[in-house]
């Protein structure tokens, strides 16, 4: 399909967009960084504190956006400079995000558990938030995919009954009662697994910020805020080469894509990493994670372009949530079966983490058609 790019060459596109605004996105960012830095300092260490936990995501959310502009227009700053803050921002922005990462987890799956075994939904359960006038493609998906879940999570049940060394063959369809008899020993396992997991994570991340090497990076922000390194020839070059370049990028790795099979209600090559003692990451979801990437790139090449007026992009903001969706689906899933490897483990909680497992891999399949529906209305013509 063609796409929509950026036409530096297009004399109705406006006045060139120049080195100038480049620094001034960065300086805005550097500041919004140091203010966030403050609030996180006056609000203390509280662990899951809600101004705590709103400072961090800004820190976060200021990291990511100066390190994906000194990457998209890297060759206007001082090589030096940008390769030295880029990899101490990713840094930054991965060692906060993982205590939120785990917690995360750990409810979607004890909500997915409890809507397999029947149960009620937890109390003050959030409502799926939903952009107006954008179709619930997920939720389409997730119904068209649901004739099949039981037959693919019976297989990866008994994978999982047959790793815990009991029964390998289970009934052709899980047994609701079977379910509900292991989902409540699944749900404590994962609850202290994911829960452990995110204690350390939350040491690790006020380890890092009472850090020198911290420190370091803070200082850089600082000198930022007022002094961005430009190259002598930036304030006079155009930014739209190198946005469309990122744009190109994304657009490349997305045809990459199997979108063909995405749009299948049931992709049983999902399920065949499933329970095996192979702990690596499922090899189709690397891909996927990085067009995610590629995705938010883009977005802030975007924002540096439009500055202040930078429109919302329904489309592109729901195709941003949907890979949003599919990172968490996976990494949930690969929890699951990580806890069904769990020694000496009751087969019916295997069996329960099994069936976590498939439903999870599920909502993958569900975020990835999500994605082609909305990266579909940002192409224009046809096939």
């Amino acid at each position: 399909m063609a796409q929509q790019h950026l036409d530096p060459t297009d004399p109705t596109a406006g006045a060139a967009v120049t080195g100038e605004a480049l620094a001034g996105y960065l300086r805005t960012q550097a500041t919004e960084f140091l203010r966030a830095l403050r609030l996180h300092r006056e609000n203390g260490t509280a662990n899951g504190s809600e101004e705590s936990v709103g400072a961090a995501r800004a820190l976060r959310r200021s990291a990511r956006r100066i390190s994906a502009s000194l990457h998209t227009f890297r060759p206007l700053l001082d090589p030096a400079w940008s390769e030295e803050m880029r990899p101490e921002l990713a840094w930054v922005s991965g060692t906060l995000a993982l205590e939120h990462a785990y917690e995360g987890r750990l409810q979607r799956l004890l909500l997915a558990l409890h809507r397999l075994s029947g149960a009620t939904a937890f109390p003050g359960q959030p409502a799926p938030v939903e952009v107006a006038g954008v179709a619930g493609a997920g939720d389409a998906a997730a119904a068209v995919a649901a004739p099949s879940r039981a037959a693919g999570a019976a297989r990866l049940g008994a994978a999982a009954l047959e790793n815990a060394g009991g029964p390998a063959h289970p009934p052709a369809t899980p047994e609701r009662g079977t379910l509900t008899v292991g989902a409540a020993k699944a749900g404590a396992l994962l609850e202290r697994q994911l829960t452990l997991a995110r204690t350390r994570a939350h040491s690790t991340a006020l380890q890092a910020l009472g850090s020198s090497r911290f420190h370091a990076v803070a200082d850089r922000v600082a000198v930022l805020a007022s002094e961005v390194p430009l190259t002598p020839t930036a304030p006079a070059t155009d930014l739209r080469p190198l946005a469309g370049a990122a744009e190109e990028r994304l657009t490349d790795a997305i045809a990459a894509l199997p979108l063909i099979v995405a749009g299948h209600p049931y992709n049983a090559e999902a399920l065949i990493h499933g329970l095996s003692p192979d702990p690596s990451p499922h090899p189709q979801d690397g891909p996927w994670h990085q067009v995610r990437l590629l995705l938010r790139l883009h977005r802030y090449a975007r924002e540096v372009l439009d500055a202040d007026d930078c429109p919302v992009d329904v489309d592109l903001l729901t195709a941003g949530q949907a890979l949003n969706r599919h990172r968490d689906a996976s990494e949930a899933a690969a929890a699951a079966a990580q806890a069904a490897r769990t020694p000496r483990i009751a087969p019916a909680t295997a069996y329960a983490l099994g069936v976590l497992h498939a439903d999870q891999r599920h909502e993958v399949e569900a975020a990835r058609f999500a994605f082609q529906q909305a990266w579909q209305k940002q192409t224009v013509g046809t096939p």
